[in-house]
């Protein structure tokens, strides 16, 4: 019996916040092993850039303006995605944001905002991968959760994105069991402390330096590491793994 594949010619993924860190370089990966990729992130984000790098593998890109927290922006970027490139069978859900401010003092809104885009616009964006993927007889999905779902971060005031975190982990076991019988398989994957531009900033640099010492591996993950255990996820490597959450984090969970 031949070793399962890894890889992913010949199928259509979209993927969710994939104009800069984390969501473009699974973008270009995916694009690697052999996908089309549908790249959707907010109007004015650097999707001609992803699309671009996307094509320099020699596969097919779209770019999808969308903002998901609005279904009906999703349902159009999967309308696209389809028309342009094919059936969907793979998506990966990676658009998030962060912020932090003491829990006695976070004003609703900015404990909604993190809610509304990490949580309810991975909801509906499963939502609308998961629609057509019924229609087309089953795919995967991987949602881009974070080892803030599983610990909450010592010195930081973060309670709205952990606890946005934490639902993404829950809501991708939930789906897993909904749609299982019906050949879609959800999982989600949680980076640690990840070199994105986010944290080289010069006014983070001493926060960086106590990520990594904190990290038993003794450093942060770079964009790269993200790939592997998504293109796992997405692939027939992974064909009885559903609703399960994948921890990149160099160990620091451990501590």
């Amino acid at each position: 019996m031949p070793a399962p594949s890894f890889r992913l010619d010949g199928r259509v993924a979209l993927v969710t916040g994939a104009g800069s860190g984390i969501g473009r370089r699974l973008a270009t990966g995916l694009a690697e092993m052999g996908a089309d990729v549908g790249c959707l992130d907010l109007p004015g984000s650097d999707l001609a850039g992803t699309v671009a790098a996307v094509g320099e593998t020699g596969r097919k890109a779209v770019a999808l303006p969308a903002d998901v927290t609005r279904p009906g922006d999703l349902e159009q970027a999967v309308a696209r995605t389809e028309s342009d490139l094919g059936p969907l069978r793979l998506a990966v859900n990676a658009a998030g944001i962060a912020n932090a401010a003491p829990a006695e003092d976070m004003p609703l809104r900015q404990w909604q905002s993190v809610i509304d885009v990490n949580l309810t616009g991975v909801f509906l964006s499963c939502q609308a991968e998961g629609r057509a993927m019924l229609r087309n007889g089953g795919g995967a999905i991987v949602n881009i959760a974070s080892m803030s779902g599983t610990i909450a971060n010592r010195g930081l005031q973060q309670a709205s994105y952990n606890s946005s975190k934490a639902g993404v982990m829950h809501l991708t076991k939930s789906l897993a069991t909904e749609w299982c019988d019906r050949g879609i398989r959800v999982n989600s994957v949680s980076p640690g402390y990840t070199a994105t531009p986010m944290n080289r900033r010069p006014e983070v640099a001493e926060q960086a330096k106590q990520f990594e010492s904190d990290t038993p591996l003794g450093r942060m993950a770079t964009v790269d590491e993200m790939v592997g255990p998504t293109v796992f996820l997405l692939s027939d490597a992974a064909s009885f793994v559903t609703g399960t959450d994948l921890i990149v984090d160099g160990g620091f969970v451990c501590w």
